[in-house]
């Protein structure tokens, strides 16, 4: 399905295939040297669950939940269970990505994209399973959002 609407919407991609990969560790050990940037992706919840984000940020920067709670205005965040991962973006956890916004059809899930990222040239995203990495230019990532009708938030977010 992705590769499908990758393809009919005429966004540029290249693919590796690797083994899986649950963690960015994993990441840099398995995969072979890419373009792009290597991205870390963090599904939250506020403390009712009403509110969700998919939080993409550079895979060594380390969130202040704390502070980026703040900064959301969402009480105090925490990681979604995989069952909310599940029906929310339809991925398993170690597959989560900016693509599987595609699965957001009610667009529910607020996209938090840190700006240091934003300004790469190009991110690495996998393509909603953790055996495969696809490399995608920003700005086609961009109108890939803009085509599942989500406008992610471009913000600094805080670190720890």
């Amino acid at each position: 399905m992705i590769y499908n609407f990758l393809n009919t919407n005429g966004i540029l991609y290249s693919r590796v295939d690797h083994p899986p990969v649950a963690t960015c560790e994993d990441a840099r050990r398995l995969l072979p040297p890419m373009e792009g940037s290597e991205t870390k992706n963090l599904f939250l919840r506020d403390p009712k669950g009403r509110r969700h984000f998919l939080v993409s940020i550079s895979s060594r920067h380390r969130v202040d939940l704390d502070a980026l709670s703040d900064l959301l205005g969402a009480g105090r965040l925490g990681f979604a269970s995989a069952e909310r991962l599940k029906k929310h973006l339809g991925v398993e956890p170690g597959a989560v990505t900016l693509l599987a916004a595609i699965n957001d059809t009610e667009q529910k899930v607020e996209i938090i994209v840190d700006e240091s990222l934003w300004q790469s040239s190009s991110l690495q995203c996998h393509p909603l399973v953790n055996t495969s990495t696809l490399v995608i230019k920003t700005t086609e990532v961009a109108r890939f959002l803009e085509l599942t009708k989500h406008r992610p938030r471009i913000l600094r977010v805080p670190g720890s």
